[in-house]
């Protein structure tokens, strides 16, 4: 329970940083961003599974990278449900996407590492 939370507290601060560094993306305060956080791990359990299954055949003729396209997709449905947040176009959520997955990357490692 407490690893979820410093999971989804970091999230919302990779969420504010990339809001800070993207012009296309913005989010109102740390009450939104963590609000983003949350909406986020929701749609990437619920409805990520669904979207690459429904998109299977052509994730496999590119091999893959349709998957950035639904990632973009659901940080895209993530702007339209929380009001604090915002994404400009499809192009900065994929943007957003990419670097919101290496800033956790390197936050749940350095959060693993302190456990170790």
């Amino acid at each position: 329970m407490l690893k979820s939370i410093l999971r989804i507290l970091l999230t919302a601060l990779a969420v504010v940083i990339l809001a800070k560094v993207l012009p296309g993306v913005s989010v109102d305060g740390y009450v939104s961003a963590i609000i983003v956080a949350v909406v986020i791990a929701l749609l990437r359990l619920i409805v990520k599974p669904l979207l690459v299954i429904l998109t299977l055949p052509i994730t496999i003729i590119t091999l893959g990278l349709f998957l950035l396209i639904i990632n973009a997709f659901i940080i895209m449905m993530a702007d339209f449900f929380v009001p604090g947040f915002g994404v400009d176009s499809i192009w900065w959520a994929l943007l957003f996407s990419l670097l919101l997955s290496i800033l956790q990357s390197i936050f749940h490692s350095v959060l693993d590492k302190e456990k170790k």
